[in-house]
């Protein structure tokens, strides 16, 4: 081989390990850009005013009792439904009761002032309508639900974030007209629970 070409070759050698050496050690232009995301959940905040709806010692067969509360959306999500749940306790001061109790009371309406347009004494708006404790137990009405919604006259159930619906509710102590003597000196616990459903999942 003549001297030209072994330097040739040597030349070519050194080129392709000074390369293999330097490992890609190339300019190239470059961008980058960096995304922060963020994911931050709603709140369910139901309040109740006031907490206590109704306190009332010496009924008697025959008496009824009106009260008014409030149920508030403090949180930030919408609430679709409330559902009210019962459960009461019965203090027999005698402890000669046959019956129950929670059978003689009576919740004749419970009406959501904010979701009718109608009144209490139609019965076909109510969140109750003539309902004893004892039957309400197995049942979960929707304390913001509109039964009877009509169109640009009336707001439309559930509970939307900031806002508030006001209810009455009357209870009763039904005169069934028979003797009632074993309820004397008798007290019944009342626990009312509502419970704030949210609503359905949407594109955001």
């Amino acid at each position: 081989m003549g001297l030209k070409k072994k330097l040739a070759m040597g030349i070519a050698t050194g080129a392709l390990a000074v390369s293999m050496i330097g490992g890609g050690t190339y300019a190239y232009f470059n961008d980058v850009e960096t995304s922060t995301n963020t994911f931050a959940a709603g709140t369910l905040d139901l309040s109740l005013s006031p907490q206590e709806i109704i306190n009332v010692t010496n009924i008697k067969p025959g008496d009824w009792m009106n009260r008014d509360f409030t149920l508030n959306n403090d949180g930030t999500l919408d609430i679709s439904k409330i559902e009210l749940k019962t459960e009461y306790t019965v203090a027999d001061a005698d402890g000669n009761n046959v019956e129950d109790f929670g059978k003689h009371i009576r919740v004749n309406f419970m009406w959501n002032h904010d979701k009718s347009i109608t009144g209490p004494w139609t019965g076909l708006d109510q969140v109750i309508y003539y309902t004893t404790l004892d039957q309400l137990q197995g049942m979960s009405p929707d304390a913001v639900a509109n039964k009877i919604f009509v169109p640009y006259l009336e707001e439309k159930g559930g509970l939307k974030a900031g806002d508030s619906d006001t209810l009455s509710v009357q209870f009763e102590f039904v005169d069934n007209g028979e003797d009632q003597n074993e309820f004397q000196g008798d007290s019944l616990e009342l626990k009312w629970t509502f419970d704030a459903k949210q609503t359905k999942g949407e594109e955001k």
